[in-house]
């Protein structure tokens, strides 16, 4: 896929910390570890987390590409330092050889990376895949795609989520046009729902589940407003927006399927209730509906962009399924470790910084620009609305 903006992540669940680069960024845009920082304190919210939360307080340190507060145009560095290595560095985690040794993980966990990965690589130790394939490596993700939020700010793209199901309480459909207030909104809810009778529904059935040694999966809804049209492209199949968005939620952990727009329900109904009308409101072209989630043939069509991720139960288990033993063939129980109840409105704010990466990465792969004054003025110049 074409790039103009990458990024690169490394580091373990229970290591020394994540590091992140972001590459092709403007300079010119304005950033602190403050504004990182508050992106970071929602993706640690959430009815149903665990005991993690307690012990990570997480904040991005900016270890380049910034001076006098502004980007320079040279990659950024962040660094998140992980606050349980203390607890793990002298011996499960060492850098080093350790002094004596330590006990493997043989159970692989049904439902994560744990079989597929040991079988891949060749491992004889689970461990060596579980702290990489661990959901701790999106806090910086979110740090990442908080910079390029900042960005998009400026360009007067907002962007949004919210929690609609989680197991079998499902929030009515709302009707959403203004951004500027809705996170602010969802994050005043333990489960980030807009809802109050399913927010309590929600609360209850985590409850419930958690006493009983399971988990629980749900439905986000991650939005955009204030897109420009023609994002994207429908010239080749690795150039549509909707095939970059999907793929950017698909890669996060536990995300199971995405959809845009009507998404499953626009095959219940004829092609006639399916599309979005064309009208004239003034000298502009827009849709009578959205129907579409703001994406037609892989490009942005000035709508509100709407995409909906359902997110599985996570696979670590308080009461652990079966499995089978990698050195003995033995069966017995997978291996646990501290794990969520509940982790999907976690997952929305992961998923608002997924979008953030693919748009600020669209918006310089049409517009162009090594700077945010280049960049505004290209958009000017272009005439698009």
């Amino acid at each position: 896929m074409l790039q103009k903006l990458k990024f690169l992540t490394a580091g373990e669940s229970h290591g020394k910390g994540l590091s992140g680069i972001l590459e092709g960024f403007p300079a010119g845009v304005t950033i602190s570890e403050a504004m990182i920082a508050q992106d970071l304190a929602r993706r640690q919210m959430g009815y149903g987390r665990g005991g993690r939360m307690k012990i990570e307080q997480d904040h991005a340190e900016i270890l380049s590409g910034l001076r006098h507060g502004e980007t320079l145009g040279s990659p950024i560095a962040l660094w998140i330092e992980n606050h349980d290595w203390t607890n793990w560095k002298d011996g499960i985690m060492s850098h080093e050889t350790p002094k004596e040794d330590i006990p493997e993980v043989t159970l692989p966990r049904p439902g994560h990376a744990d079989l597929a990965g040991v079988q891949k690589f060749n491992f004889s130790d689970i461990r060596n895949v579980l702290e990489r394939s661990s959901a701790r490596e999106t806090a910086m993700r979110v740090a990442l795609g908080a910079v390029c939020r900042t960005f998009l700010k400026e360009l007067g793209i907002e962007i949004a989520s919210h929690v609609i199901q989680i197991g079998p309480e499902k929030a009515p459909a709302i009707s959403v046009s203004d951004l500027s207030e809705l996170n602010q909104q969802a994050d005043r809810s333990p489960v980030r729902c807009l809802d109050e009778k399913t927010e309590r529904n929600m609360i209850s059935y985590i409850d419930t589940t958690r006493s009983e040694g399971d988990s629980v999966g749900g439905v986000f809804e991650v939005l955009a407003s204030g897109l420009p049209v023609g994002l994207g492209s429908y010239t080749h199949w690795d150039r549509k927006l909707d095939a970059k968005v999907v793929a950017a939620m698909m890669s996060i952990n536990a995300m199971k399927s995405v959809s845009i727009g009507d998404g499953l329900d626009v095959a219940k109904v004829p092609g006639s209730k399916a599309h979005d009308e064309i009208i004239k409101e003034g000298e502009t072209l827009r849709r009578a509906s959205n129907h579409a989630g703001g994406i037609e043939g892989g490009m942005t069509n000035g709508e509100l962009i709407r995409v909906q991720v359902s997110m599985k139960p996570i696979p670590t288990l308080a009461r652990p399924l079966r499995s089978v033993d990698i050195k003995t063939s033995e069966p017995g129980v997978a291996h646990k470790e501290r794990t969520d109840a509940c982790a999907v409105p976690a997952a929305s704010v992961i998923g608002e910084a997924m979008l953030a990466l693919v748009l600020a990465d669209a918006i310089l792969e049409k517009f162009g620009g090594d700077s945010l004054s280049q960049v505004k003025a290209h958009i000017l110049a272009s005439g698009v609305k």
